[in-house]
């Protein structure tokens, strides 16, 4: 995840050795490691450990074509990092960085077939900064998810996607679409770093349909770049701030990776928490609202066997969906109505054209098409797999290939002209 288990091989302008460079930055990175997690000490041990493997490039690049040595090097040098997180563990249970730091060794040690016994690098000599070494080099900001995901594993992190609109329907990170009916306050995500609580109610007295009414949203402490927030939203009240009246994430040096933005004042508002790779979009339409998040990968799996209900995760329970013959039930506009309605907007009759309808249809309020189009012009944004856009219902069953329906046809066939011997 983070990149601070991997740092930029210093270079020199002219090519020269970039040790007091690297001591400058080494104490630099000790200096800002007093706080209860350790992670940065990890890390910088882990840089200064592995100086003598870099060829200009990347830890694993051997000198003088020296390549078992540079790998039994790193090797040692990794186990000493995991050693390091793992006496750190109990501190840093709640920092992104520190899990970073343990899956970026494991795919590390694997990729240069590290065992997981055997000798560690030495203790890192430590002095004071020599004159004339220049500045440090730029180490890798521990508020950017993306960056520090893309320079540790060399690629681009993976996204997740879900949503939730109407009269409510999830959409979960694993592509599954169900109509639920829940009431009250039902947990959409419950993780290491986020808390996202949806409250569902009524349309009105006596009504069947029922939708979000409030959202409450709390980032998680992260002792390097945000204070605890706590965002919450209801119909008629999307506030333009957190609840302590900060548009960021506090005073802390990542501060500003936590922010929120109004693109409509009273409807529509955007939330970005670059720290953890996430953005999230809540909206009101017709007395409503939606909501709709795009998270990291390793951001949405963070969580223990104990906040096993998210909706975002599992989505609905089955004792809580909507089967295909309550979406179907009479409501206040005729169906072929809303089917009209929805039609305009939706053209394609996925999953998001039938809530359309669904909604529309038990609410008797044609506005709540707008909630089905902006839930889709999300996904449209936020998924990074656009053959996912479009979902159909999972209970309708696959439909039947023409090779089976023949086979279907020869066996009823055979069965009759064995009855008619």
């Amino acid at each position: 995840m983070g990149d601070r288990g991997q740092s930029p091989s210093p270079r020199s302008p002219h090519g020269s050795p970039p040790t007091l460079r690297t001591l400058t930055l080494l104490l630099l990175l000790c200096g800002q490691a007093h706080s209860q997690c350790k992670i940065l000490r990890c890390n910088a041990e882990y840089v200064s450990s592995t100086l003598s493997l870099r060829g200009g490039g990347s830890p694993d690049t051997p000198r003088g074509g020296g390549r078992g040595l540079a790998s039994g090097g790193l090797c040692r040098a990794l186990r000493s990092y995991a050693l390091c997180t793992r006496r750190t563990a109990r501190t840093c249970r709640g920092d992104l960085a520190f899990h970073s730091a343990v899956h970026g060794i494991e795919d590390l040690m694997i990729q240069h077939n590290c065992s997981r016994q055997g000798p560690t690098a030495p203790p890192p000599a430590r002095g004071p900064v020599l004159p004339g070494a220049g500045p440090a080099p730029l180490t890798p900001d521990p508020c950017d998810y993306e960056a520090r995901f893309s320079r540790l594993h060399r690629r681009a992190p993976g996204f997740l996607h879900c949503a939730s609109f109407g009269d409510p329907h999830v959409r979960s990170f694993h592509n599954q679409f169900h109509t639920c009916r829940v009431q009250g306050a039902w947990p959409l995500l419950d993780n290491d770093f986020l808390f996202v609580q949806a409250t569902s109610s009524p349309v009105s007295s006596g009504a069947n349909a029922t939708t979000i009414r409030k959202i409450t949203i709390i980032f998680k402490n992260m002792q390097e770049c945000i204070d605890q927030k706590v965002y919450q939203a209801e119909v008629d009240n999307l506030p333009a701030a957190f609840e302590d009246g900060s548009i960021n994430g506090g005073d802390r040096p990542g501060g500003s990776s936590l922010s929120i933005q109004t693109a409509n004042l009273g409807s529509h508002v955007e939330i970005r928490a670059a720290y953890i790779g996430t953005t999230i979009i809540i909206r009101q339409t017709a007395g409503q609202l939606s909501f709709s998040i795009r998270v990291a990968e390793d951001v949405a799996r963070a969580f223990s066997a104990e906040q096993d209900l998210q909706l975002c995760v599992g989505g609905c329970p089955p004792s809580q969906r909507l089967s295909r013959s309550e979406r179907n039930r009479r409501g206040a506009i005729a169906i072929d109505t809303a089917r009209r309605l929805c039609k305009e907007g939706l053209p394609v009759e996925d999953a998001y054209f039938q809530s359309c309808v669904f909604d529309v249809s038990v609410s008797g309020d044609p506005n709540f098409t707008v909630a089905a189009q902006t839930a889709l012009d999300d996904a449209r944004i936020f998924l990074t797999d656009l053959e996912n856009l479009h979902l159909f219902p999972s209970d309708a069953g696959p439909p039947l290939s023409p090779a089976i329906c023949l086979v279907s046809l020869l066996s009823a066939l055979f069965v009759l002209w064995l009855c008619i011997q």
